[in-house]
């Protein structure tokens, strides 16, 4: 008997205008992520995967459907009820860092935290561990600019699983690195699904990277079906 859904995705819809056109992007997605699974989502450019990851995180709300994250509908949610639950709930790695220049590392991991009402001694603590846990224990100090790109990246890893996320949500997180550095991430990601346990929902082009995931569907034609080789 299958485990209950950790996130839920029902009869999803989401479309844009382009100009007097309205491109229809997902056209009655549906999937179940049980707790624990690493999902990686794969598809042609243009298919509409950073949209899913978008509205899956309450970045932008789909023109239909359901969004359940253990039966809590994100979809009914106001601005703020959002802007909560993703500092609580969720953690998000972008293909771009979007690290805070002026911070140091330790800062940058940290800033989920300063939002919300969680000790600085336990906040600071917790950021250590999860410098150390991706692999940056000697670089807590380091700000950005003094970063190798894979560094940034790990730091944006260890940033996302600050406030301790039920889910976390990558969109391409190698995809702004050279195939050296991407493969350290990979591992990375694989490690963390295996010792941390956390519930992924990976968008990626690589394959590679999907491999490392529990199952791998493919987005097509605005629909969500199982991949095949």
């Amino acid at each position: 008997m299958r485990a209950e859904p950790v996130v839920n995705i029902k009869d999803l819809y989401k479309s844009f205008n382009r100009g007097p056109e309205v491109v229809q992007v997902l056209q009655g997605v549906n999937m179940d992520v049980i707790n624990g699974e690493g999902v990686a989502i794969v598809g042609a450019s243009g298919t509409g995967k950073s949209t899913l990851l978008h509205l899956l995180g309450g970045l932008e709300r789909p023109d239909k459907g359901t969004i359940l994250y253990n039966n809590e509908d994100i979809c009914c949610m106001n601005d703020s009820e959002i802007a909560l639950f993703r500092n609580r709930q969720l953690g998000f790695v972008f293909q771009f860092h979007f690290l805070l220049p002026e911070f140091s590392a330790l800062e940058n991991v940290m800033m989920p935290a300063l939002v919300s009402s969680v000790k600085s001694q336990d906040m600071s603590e917790k950021a250590l561990h999860l410098l150390e846990i991706v692999g940056l224990k000697d670089r807590v100090a380091h700000k950005p600019g003094e970063l190798s790109g894979g560094e940034q990246q790990r730091v944006a890893i260890a940033r996302a699983l600050m406030m301790s996320p039920k889910v976390l949500l990558a969109d391409e997180p190698t995809g702004d690195l050279d195939p050296g550095t991407g493969q350290k991430i990979i591992d990375l990601f694989s490690d963390l699904k295996d010792t941390i346990g956390v519930t992924m929902v990976i968008a990626t082009h690589n394959m590679e990277l999907a491999g490392t995931m529990d199952r791998i569907m493919n987005l097509t034609g605005g629909q969500l079906e199982s991949f095949t080789s």
